[in-house]
């Protein structure tokens, strides 16, 4: 029976299914489609390297768990629960068209996931060849080698200031090698040189080529020993309040399925952030059927704004970690793996054959070897100090019918605690909604968290969320969250408690293939210090609040040519003082199989900061850009993209902001004579 039902679908459906040529799917357009939103508190380039891992080594449907239909962010607890049940009663796949025989599974949802997905009917039978043999015969086998640099001289170059003078060469430089088998095995090295960094090599300094390098090898399905990484990884277990990494959206216009995390485990670290990830190694092991260890070590070095305790004595001690990975000039290189930090840790982890419910335990211990001093500020006082922190949290997810219980809570060593628990529901086939509570006290110190929240880090925050997502039919869907917050102790700008709230409504149609559009309205009240009238040397709160209105249209006419445009106005108001930003942006995409263009043309006039315009830009390969459009002017850019042949790809961008009535662009080292700002980008892609 399952076999007629397989042939009827590949009569009616196959010519539909093969026109989705996976090698012309847009990646980009993926993203900015599903999880817009503007700002820029949310780490794109995790993002972008989650999926596009999933992109170039797609989901095994036979063998993908509940946590690995979950991380794709696309299907709901409705449709993960009738794909499950599907292949329990039929068996495996016997091949992608097979999707359109399971019910909730409709030809929207299939579009979507189909690009990270696979049914791999090699895969039925391990491959039992050596380890080097599957290696080197891996087809994911890829070489990337990138520059690119900004045309304009900037102050850093120029200037006599030998403290303030930039090192480098106005290039960036990036390279990077991956082959991989999707749970097998993973190689992997990336190197980078900032624009006025050094390429040198000079232990003495801590330079040793290019400013970072980081590696990996990863080892996976080894009988018991599930999964083994030696290198850089992160980690993610429960809602991310310790191990936070991977595929982690905020807010945004995926209003449901975003509120919670998935146990991915241990995953190997390929992005240029030089922040927030672990160097070891780290492995899981299955102790029993249906429990999981993982141990991890970290070993790592970090910059830091480092000083000298003159007055009581000599120690050394730091007053922060410098994020921004730059090593331009002799005092930021002189920061640079100034402390070490290491790690050490695990999870522990119960789940049930039917994977409705699982278990864990996590912790983690943090030394560094001169402690944290901070400069004292009001809202600082509950921060972290000292040499070393631990934290541990026990999470649960339970799956009932349609239902996703899910909750995660624990301590620092400080006593603080965090907490975070939620529910996400299919209600019926095209209603979704989703409820997040949390609560991280002023004192709870987690360094590698990044559990849902309004703030950045999982501190001095309380918070409910509710979500809600309505596909009326196959062209109208709704989504909106509405999310309270407060923050029970002082903040950066708010000198005293303050409280805030935020909600986004969008609405999708599409009016058939080639024609779709979104109108997308979000809304933040967040209090922050204003002067007092009353006694001019302290601050009162007012509450500022801002909208954004954005109006899309994406019109992709059949054959070479696609369109874009775009319009993003926002307002602020505070005390009763008015601004507002606008931004209007025309794309034109054109696409000749082996050759594409895509150019943008935008004009912008904001009043101010707050009324920047974040806007999503298509890059080469493995870049994301998404800068904030700011003052008057304009901004263009034209990307061409060449595939030589199946082995050999090459990217060329040319980009520029021209600002009216600007003399200057930028400050300090960063700062532009003239008011243009161009930037070009080489890419080469070789397959092995």
């Amino acid at each position: 029976m399952k076999w007629i039902v397989l042939l009827t679908l590949l009569l009616f459906w196959s010519a539909f299914l093969l026109a989705q040529d996976t090698d012309n799917f847009d990646l980009e357009d993926f993203i900015e489609s599903n999880f817009p939103i503007q700002d820029d508190d949310t780490n794109y380039e995790d993002i972008y390297e989650s999926l596009f891992q999933l992109y170039q080594s797609p989901i095994n449907l036979n063998q993908a768990t509940r946590q690995d239909l979950q991380s794709l962010f696309v299907l709901s607890n409705l449709q993960i629960n009738s794909f499950l049940e599907y292949r329990t009663k039929n068996g495996k796949l016997l091949s992608i068209y097979e999707l359109q025989a399971i019910p909730s599974f409709d030809l929207p949802t299939i579009r979507q996931i189909l690009p990270f997905v696979q049914v791999d009917e090699t895969v039925l039978q391990a491959d039992n060849r050596p380890l080097l043999k599957r290696i080197t015969s891996e087809k994911n086998n890829y070489l990337i080698i990138r520059s690119d640099r900004v045309l304009e001289q900037k102050e850093g170059f120029s200037t006599e200031d030998s403290s303030r003078a930039y090192l480098g060469d106005p290039n960036r430089l990036y390279l990077r090698y991956r082959v991989q088998h999707t749970n097998d095995f993973s190689i992997g090295f990336t190197a980078e040189k900032d624009a006025g960094e050094q390429l040198n090599w000079n232990p003495k300094n801590n330079q040793f080529g290019t400013d970072f390098f980081s590696a990996h090898f990863q080892l996976q399905n080894q009988g018991k020993l599930k999964n083994i990484i030696i290198g850089d990884y992160q980690l993610q277990f429960g809602q991310s309040l310790v191990y936070g990494a991977g595929f982690a959206l905020g807010k945004g216009a995926e209003t449901v399925a975003t509120a919670r995390r998935s146990n991915l485990g241990i995953l190997p670290y390929t992005s240029v952030l030089e922040t927030n990830f672990f160097r070891g190694a780290a492995a899981t092991y299955k102790i029993f059927k249906n429990l999981d260890l993982t141990v991890l070590y970290s070993y790592n070095q970090l910059n830091a704004n480092v000083q000298t305790d003159s007055i009581q004595s000599a120690e050394e001690f730091f007053t922060s970690i410098r994020l921004s990975g730059l090593h331009r000039t002799a005092r930021e290189l002189a920061a640079k793996n100034s402390i070490t930090a290491q790690n050490f840790g695990g999870n522990l982890l119960f789940h049930t054959k039917s994977e409705n419910l699982n278990i864990g335990l996590n912790y983690l211990q943090t030394i560094y070897d001169q402690p944290l001093l901070r400069n004292q500020s009001k809202y600082n006082q509950f921060e972290f100090e000292g040499k070393q922190n631990f934290v541990s949290t026990l999470f649960s997810n339970y799956y009932w019918r349609n239902f996703h219980l899910f909750g995660e809570a624990g301590l620092s060593q400080s006593g603080g605690i965090g907490a975070i628990g939620g529910l996400i529901a299919s209600i019926s086939n095209g209603l979704q909604m989703s409820v997040v509570l949390r609560n991280y006290e002023r004192n709870f110190h987690t360094f590698y968290g990044t559990a849902f929240g309004e703030n950045s880090r999982n501190i001095n925050e309380k918070g409910i969320y509710l979500g809600l997502k309505k596909q009326f039919n196959r062209s109208f869907s709704i989504a909106t969250y509405w999310d309270k917050f407060n923050f029970p102790w002082l903040k950066y700008q708010a000198d005293a408690p303050s409280n805030g709230s935020e909600y986004l409504a969008r609405l999708t149609y599409k009016f058939n293939k080639q024609l779709s559009a979104y109108a997308q309205l979000r809304v933040e009240n967040k209090e922050r210090n204003v002067d007092n009238t009353d006694n001019s040397n302290t601050y009162a709160l007012a509450s500022g609040q801002k909208r954004n209105y954005l109006i899309n249209f994406d019109v992709r006419p059949k054959g070479i040519l696609n369109l874009k445009t775009r319009l993003q106005f926002s307002e602020y108001l505070l005390q009763g003082e008015y601004s507002n930003g606008l931004a209007l942006l025309q794309d034109v995409n054109f696409d000749w199989n082996r050759f594409k263009i895509s150019t943008r043309y935008a004009i912008f006039d904001t009043d101010d900061f707050q009324n920047r315009q974040y806007l999503y830009e298509k890059d080469v390969l493995y870049a994301f850009s998404i800068p904030a459009y700011q003052n008057t002017g304009t901004r263009t850019y034209i990307l061409a993209q060449y595939n030589v042949s199946k082995k050999i790809r090459l990217w060329a961008r040319w980009a520029q902001f021209k600002y009216i009535d600007t003399e200057s662009i930028g400050s300090g080292t960063e700062e532009i004579k003239g008011n243009t700002r161009s930037e070009v980008k080489f890419q080469i892609m070789l397959k092995f």
